[in-house]
């Protein structure tokens, strides 16, 4: 069981976190509103694994992504803007189809997305990639790359290598029904995933499109009895219910001022992560995100220029603390 007052063991190993699966380009709305009244949208670096990998290399620690781009002009504007924040693109296949994209409403609550999908779950297995998981303390994906083959086929075998090999694996189980193939049960297997990872962080709205509408209490019960070790139950401006099944504990939102919300759960992640490698205690990890989560809904798009973890965490009434073991 995860303590909330003690600090995760991690493996130390050569990379902190290795982030698989979506690299898209994010089309957000330049209006508020919906997608019917928005007469112009701005291109953006997007998808939440490099989102995350990009934002705790800023915040203070080493990561890679894998992915796969399309061989277009939209794939080497990610590949480009990966390369300006100074990461390894090796590990991006570039691939016969076209780049993936959402279309995503500008929004203070919650953005309303469109999906067009191709090159994202091109994503196979190689010894490269094996490598670089076995070199990781942390593996992190969402359920983009489990909705189609051949990226599924990919994390099933990530998933049993990481256990395997002590690794903590972290799952955003941003079920959207649309990502998946028609007449396929994207909730049930998404489900079947929940017993085999480490920390699992839903949105409300992503438990209401898993399980039906239910109270927030009844969400991370179902979460909890389907085997998950840690559920941070995210609940927007009205922060967090989190549990290790032993202890439930509410968490405050640090948000003091929302510009858009777009890539804020990717934020929090980031936060989290980093705090979990520098040694903090879980519940300082937990207050971590949060912190990262407002300092990114301050400005639009996914991903920001962030500062250190400890800029954050001072700017936010956080002591320093944590160690690298």
């Amino acid at each position: 069981m995860f303590g909330l007052d003690e600090s995760i063991k991690l493996e130390r190993r050569s990379n902190d976190l290795l982030a698989i699966g979506e690299l898209l380009v994010d089309m957000i709305s330049n209006e508020y509103g919906d997608h019917a009244g928005s007469d112009g949208y701005t291109r953006f670096f997007g998808g939440a694994p490099s989102n995350i990998a990009i934002n705790v290399k800023r915040l203070g620690i080493r990561s890679r992504i894998a992915s796969a781009v399309g061989e277009d002009g939209f794939g080497t504007f990610l590949l480009s803007r990966l390369q300006q924040a100074g990461m390894d693109t090796d590990g991006i296949k570039r691939v016969g189809e076209a780049t993936s994209m959402v279309v995503v409403s500008k929004s203070k609550s919650t953005p309303i997305p469109i999906f067009y999908r191709a090159a994202d779950f091109q994503l196979t297995v190689d010894e490269a990639l094996t490598k670089w998981l076995r070199d990781s303390s942390i593996v992190h994906f969402s359920c983009w790359p489990l909705s189609r083959q051949p990226a599924r086929a990919t994390i099933e075998q990530i998933i049993a290598e990481a256990r395997k090999h002590h690794v903590l694996i972290g799952f955003d189980p941003n079920f959207h029904k649309m990502i998946w193939q028609p007449g396929e049960d994207g909730a049930a297997y998404v489900q079947s995933i929940i017993p085999q990872v480490d920390v699992i962080k839903p949105s409300k709205d992503d438990a209401d499109r898993l399980f039906g509408e239910a109270s927030t209490e009844q969400h991370l019960q179902r979460f909890l009895d389907l085997g998950a070790r840690l559920v941070i139950l995210t609940l927007g401006e009205e922060g967090a219910l989190v549990s290790n099944g032993a202890e439930t504990v509410k968490f405050e939102t640090c948000a003091t001022e929302v510009v858009d919300t777009t890539g804020a759960g990717d934020a929090f992640w980031s936060g989290f992560y980093t705090a979990l490698v520098k040694g903090y205690s879980l519940r300082e990890a937990l207050k971590s995100g949060f912190a990262v989560s407002a300092y990114k809904l301050k400005y639009p798009g996914a991903i920001v220029e962030l500062p250190a973890l400890e800029y954050i965490r001072e700017q936010y009434g956080m002591g320093k603390g944590g160690h690298i073991a």
